[in-house]
Order: structure tokens, then sequence, then C-alpha cells
């Protein structure tokens, strides 16, 4: 039979899937074992025959301590013509989770994929996760792969942006996106995977995709929103996700779900932050009666309002919370009775790709990274100040001034004139 399953088929020998298969009609490779060939200990007077080596115990199993996830069988040795030293296949997925970025006060477009981020709650932020299939694909009949992505309570997954590629070029067919939905009018609720991630999407059998082969990288695309739940400051919003995949190409047939592995955990981060303005009076004590206004930079340099003016009969703190890095600008929109307007005051938040937040304006706002806060003491002053040097005010008191002087110095002249005259 194995000389048969050996013989080329229009110049092409079948390969080692086959013949495993003619192997397992006449051996129960479920018996017991003859021997164990281990590392620098091999087992000695073997008589001549046939042998069939094959992995001996659990994956991630040495027999003295687990080594870890993301491992997987090797095909059964099925030819060994002499001394043979067997060194078995990297058959391991590998697996990666990327976020990209934006700062809309300079730009328009994202950056590469990252590990970390920052947005404005409301904004939807994308998500990369991707497998790279291993080098003995081929050797399986049958190929399970699903993404696990689990997300923190400040993301909402949006499960109509999902998109997949297969090394580059999408795909619409041969998976499914698993996710909890609430019910509605027209439709009942919808629970979550089983194993309490955000969602799943699940590839059946990868084999179905024709443009899947050893070494291509399945890509998932998305978005999540950044919601009012999200954590503030260094603490951030993480997003884990691993990688479920077949891994023992001998138990490959169709319907078999139980010989899988799994890749180690990966995880980004999205950070957002906050201003916090305390006003108070000349003695810098709490003031109350005022309101304010924050704006955000775009990248064409004009300023949007961020929500709506800020204000209350007794609120003397003013908090805006879920800021994105950028230009803002904090204008004084109400101000209390008595006291001046101040200047609008123009800042950047900075923030580093751990979440550590900084300013320009290091002597007006303090920064502090775990609470992922600026914070300043706005002063206001009483009674009346003079328009600022250089200010539309100046231009207009020196115009008056030069005025006055002009007509009293033509009322001098017409004065001597009359007194000449006379």
């Amino acid at each position: 039979a194995l000389i048969d399953v050996n013989t080329p088929v229009g110049g092409v020998v079948a390969d080692d899937v086959a013949k495993l298969a003619v192997i397992k009609t006449y051996l129960n490779i479920q018996s017991e074992a003859y021997g164990t060939v281990k590392d620098k200990a091999p087992l000695k007077n073997v008589p001549a025959g046939y042998y069939l080596c094959v992995d001996k115990g659990v994956v991630g199993d040495d027999g003295i301590e687990t080594v870890g996830p993301g491992e997987a069988y090797s095909l059964y040795v099925v030819e060994v013509v002499g001394p043979t030293v067997i060194e078995p296949k990297k058959g391991t997925v590998e697996s990666d989770k990327k976020v990209k970025d934006i700062n809309d006060s300079v730009s328009t477009d994202y950056t590469d994929w990252e590990a970390s981020a920052d947005y404005d709650i409301g904004d939807a932020v994308p998500f990369q996760l991707s497998a790279k299939l291993p080098v003995d694909y081929a050797n399986y009949e049958t190929y399970k792969l699903t993404f696990h992505d689990t997300q923190s309570e400040g993301l909402t997954f949006d499960s109509s942006s999902v998109k997949v590629y297969v090394d580059g070029a999408e795909i619409t067919e041969g998976f499914s996106v698993v996710a909890a939905k609430e019910a509605t009018e027209a439709e009942p609720a919808v629970p979550g995977p089983g194993d309490g991630c955000t969602f799943e999407v699940q590839f059946a059998d990868v084999k179905a995709i024709s443009a899947a082969k050893a070494g291509s990288t399945i890509t998932v695309e998305y978005t999540s929103t950044l919601n009012d739940k999200a954590l503030v400051g260094s603490a951030g919003n993480g997003n884990t996700m691993h990688v479920e995949f077949s891994n023992n190409p001998n138990h490959s047939a169709a319907g078999d779900t139980d010989n899988t592995g799994t890749t180690p955990e990966d995880t980004v981060v999205v950070f957002t932050y906050k201003t916090v303005v305390n006003k108070v009076d000349e003695k810098g004590d709490a003031l109350t009666g005022a309101g304010f206004t924050l704006y955000k930079k775009d990248a064409k340099g004009n300023y949007n309002v961020v929500g709506e003016e800020v204000t209350g009969t007794d609120l003397t703190t003013f908090e805006w919370k879920g800021l994105d890095d950028g230009d803002y600008k904090l204008v004084e929109t109400t101000t209390p009775a008595g006291y001046n307007t101040m200047d609008p005051i123009e800042f950047k938040i900075v923030a580093e790709t751990n979440g550590v937040i900084s300013t320009n304006l290091t002597n007006v706002f303090t920064a502090d990274v775990e609470a992922g806060s600026l914070t300043a003491d706005i002063e206001n002053t009483k009674g009346s100040i003079l328009p600022s040097t250089g200010g539309m005010g100046t231009t207009i008191l020196y115009l008056v001034g030069a005025l006055l002087i002009i007509g009293a110095g033509t009322t001098l002249v017409m004065r001597r004139r009359r007194a000449e005259e006379n």
C-alpha cells in the first residue's frame, strides 16, 4: 500500500498526509508505544522493521513544567531510511494586535499600527488583529482559526466595521463574527462568545479559503468607540486578544474541534485625558459665577468648541474629561460680576506612548500622570484694566489722543490769528 501511495502520479509524489492515511489503516496509533526516544538518550537494540515516530506527551508540557502557549504538534514521521535526525517543523501560529493613533490638531492621517494610542471620548478607534499561518499548514486536512478579542468597559465594539484580509486582499466569505447584541423590537438578544470575550472572528476551516497558504497572514480590522466609561489617565483602556488554532495535523479531520492551541495574549492600550480649571479671586479663594468654553484646534488651524459652556451658579471647579492630545484654547465665556474677563489661554496636551501627559504651559498647568490631568488655578481680578499692549484698545487710545492733540493745536492757532487780527 505504501509503494502504491509513493508511486508518482503525473510526476508528483503524495505528501506525508496521504502516507499517514495509509499507515492508519494498518496501525493502531493509540496502542502502547514500543519505546521512547529522547534527546541524547537513543533507544538501543531496536530490531529491524517499520516504526512510526509520534510526539510523546502534551504540547506545552516537557514532563517537568509547562513551557507556555503557542505550541503545536508535528506530523508523525512516516518515512525513515537509515540513521535519521528528526527536527520537527515550527508548526505554530504567530499573532499580533495593534491600534492606530492620530493627533487631529496636526493631521488628518493616522499613524502606522502601534501598541498604544490616545483619543477623545466619542472617537472611533481603529484596531488590527493578525495571525500568520504555520509552515506546516499543508499537513492539515482542515484548519480551524478563531480570533478572541476582549475589550475593556470603556470601548464599544462596532460589529459592522469588521473587515478581513488574507495577505492584504479583502475577503467577505469563509468567516463569521460572533458578538453579543441587545434585544430590539425587531430582533431578540444574541449572546456573546462562550469564553467571555467581547467578540470572536471564527474560521471553521481556513482550508476553504483558496487564497490562504502556509505563511499567509490573516488580518482582521475593526473600530470601537471610546465611550464615557473610559478610564482617564495612565491606567488606560486595555484591549486584549489571542488566537485559537488547530495544532495537531495528525487529527485534523472535519468536525474535529478538540485539537487546538492558543497563542500568547497580546494587549494594546487606549489613553484619554482631562483638563481641570479652578476659579479663584486675587486672594486665591474659590470664586463662583464664572463659565468656561474649551476649544480644540483642527488640522486646518480652526478652533472648534469641545462640548457646551461649563458653568453654574455655585461652580468653582470646571472639568473637561476624555481629551486627546492636541492644541486647545480655554475661553472665559461668563465672567463673575465685578471682575475682569481673563485673556484666552492657548495650550497643548502632549501625550507619550505610555500614557505620560505633559503641556507646553508648565507655568499655568500642573500635570498629574496617574490621573491623566492638567490642572490650573485661574485668577480673576476686580476693577478696570487698561487694554493690553498692542491690542485694538491701545490703538484706539492712540488715535483718540492724537485727535485731541491736533484739535488743541488747531484751537490754539486759530486763537492767535484772531488776536493778531484784532
